[in-house]
């Protein structure tokens, strides 16, 4: 197995709820931590939401490993930001036996 090559650097964002007062709620992201990573495009999708085109392209991203538990251990539903771009966590899995790296898939939705 090949030694990922980390040469991205992104931020790692949680959903924070907030109440919006009328008995519902806000949702904001918080920045948990910054982490470097390798980038890999794996497929891409063209549908229809709402009437708008939506593209979605999946990616493979790989980050150090870190501890079950870890505030900058990725999790689904967290996402990754690199400048305007956001990647959206679907499923986290370890990318070696030993746990050295992590392996995150993820999408990244844009409207056209």
């Amino acid at each position: 197995m090949n030694t990922p090559h980390l040469n991205r650097k992104l931020v790692l964002e949680a959903p924070m709820r907030s109440a919006d007062g009328a008995g519902g709620y806000t949702e904001t992201w918080a920045a948990m931590g910054t982490l470097w990573a390798e980038v890999t495009a794996r497929s891409g999708a063209e549908r229809q939401i709402a009437g708008a085109s939506v593209s979605r392209v999946g990616f493979r991203i790989v980050v150090r490993g870190a501890p079950m538990g870890s505030s900058v251990r990725p999790a689904p539903d967290q996402r990754f930001r690199e400048g305007n771009r956001c990647f959206v966590i679907r499923a986290v899995a370890e990318h070696d036996p030993r746990g050295k790296f992590l392996t995150c898939f993820a999408d990244e939705e844009v409207a056209a």
